[in-house]
This record gives structure tokens, C-alpha cells and sequence, in this order.
């Protein structure tokens, strides 16, 4: 299991499969190898929909995203 955040404000997002955040990571660029975070607009979040992004990590995204044009995410794995 995957938490989500947004990164500017620490606001809990929501729960992402592993999986899900397999799609992340495989779609957007990391900086790094230890990278937890993820920049994403509404035009990037459209494409990635596209790519067959889950309805429930693009629900996640768009609530986050709200009004905004962007926001950064990161996540944080929960043991077990």
C-alpha cells in the first residue's frame, strides 16, 4: 500500500496500489533514483488517462488538483 500526499501543504491524498504507483513511475520522470515526488498539470494528468491511468489514482490527482493548474505529489510506502 501507497500513500499519497501533496507536497506543498503535507495534505493526506489518499491510498495508490502498488501498481499504481508502478504507472507513476514508469510515466513521469524521477530525478533522481531515491525520487518520491512527482510534478503533474492537468495536461499531463489528461495523457497520462490515456496511458490507461486507474480511475482511482486519476480521481486522487484531479480532487488534488481542484482549481490548481499543478501540483506535487509524493507518496510514501506503508510496511506490511
Amino acid at each position: 500500500m501507497v500513500k499519497l500526499y501533496d507536497k506543498a501543504t503535507n495534505q493526506y491524498l489518499g491510498t495508490i496500489t502498488d501498481e499504481e504507483l508502478q504507472f507513476l513511475i514508469d510515466n513521469l520522470k524521477e530525478e533522481s533514483l531515491t525520487d518520491v515526488d512527482y510534478y503533474l498539470n492537468k495536461t499531463m494528468l489528461a495523457s497520462l488517462k490515456e496511458k490507461g491511468m486507474s480511475e482511482n489514482l486519476a480521481r486522487l490527482i484531479e480532487t488534488a488538483l481542484g482549481e490548481r493548474g499543478e501540483i506535487e505529489i509524493r507518496y510514501e510506502r506503508v510496511p506490511g
